[in-house]
């Protein structure tokens, strides 16, 4: 008997607009409002241009662009689609190609950061604390110009920064490439023997068959002027800005 894990669905993001930060979250109300962050960066707003997508595996599957009168062209759509109507279940230990990037698809150039949010649902839906989010592994790409903020990160909340300007109209590298449940899930196990006559039976109950994981995305895009305030404004983090652009944290 193979240990088996279901993929509970879930929207992938949210967005909310501010003079200097585009929000894309899972979490929320399903209406997005403008709001000034503060008078210094509200002469600089830009609205109209403002635009970010959230890619998997080369798809675009969620969007939401500014298009001018309080209008937005917006999609929201689903991570792990190949989870989706029991077309596919996660075994432990296998890989699934999960590349998750981002797009900027406004008209200013951005940076973006994303955060990862990974729990554990029993069979009745409900968040298990006991069960180790990491053992639902979504490492970043070393040399990908992705960094995690550690300082901002937890074992369900996990924080990465693309630390080089992203021009209007590109992508992102890839943020991730492999997703992967960790072997360690099926080691909790309570086997029995059964015998009837001269044949002997052998069962295996895994303690957490009909557990599902959830996976989560938030992307955050801020305009590139005056970085630091701006940053400093939207994310609440302190950075550096060399002379090209490239983002680090301060320690």
């Amino acid at each position: 008997m193979k240990k088996i894990i279901d993929f509970l669905r879930k929207p992938v993001f949210l967005l909310s607009a501010a003079a200097l930060l585009l929000a894309l979250s899972t979490l929320g109300s399903a209406q997005a409002a403008l709001n000034y962050v503060s008078d210094v960066y509200s002469a600089q707003m830009t609205i109209s241009s403002i635009g970010v997508s959230l890619l998997e595996n080369g798809e675009r599957v969620s969007y939401r662009d500014y298009e001018g009168d309080g209008e937005w062209n917006e999609e929201t759509g689903e991570l792990l689609g190949y989870f989706q109507n029991g077309r596919e279940k996660a075994l432990p230990g296998k890989g699934y190609e999960e590349r998750l990037n981002v797009e900027n698809s406004g008209d200013i150039d951005t940076y973006v950061r994303v955060t990862l949010y990974k729990d554990w649902r029993n069979e009745k839906g409900e968040k298990d604390r006991a069960l180790s989010p990491t053992l639902i592994q979504l490492p970043v790409n070393a040399g990908s110009g992705w960094i995690e903020d550690e300082k901002a990160s937890t074992a369900e909340r996990t924080v990465y920064y693309y630390t080089r300007i992203l021009p209007a109209g590109s992508q992102s590298p890839d943020l991730s490439s492999t997703l992967t449940i960790s072997p360690q899930i099926a080691e909790k196990a309570e086997t029995t023997v059964s015998v009837n006559g001269d044949y002997k039976t052998t069962t295996t109950k895994y303690a957490y068959d009909d557990y599902r994981f959830n996976l989560t995305a938030e992307v955050d895009a801020v305009q590139t002027h005056n970085a630091r305030e701006a940053i400093k404004s939207a994310w609440g983090v302190d950075v550096d800005v060399a002379a090209d652009g490239t983002l680090s944290l301060q320690q």
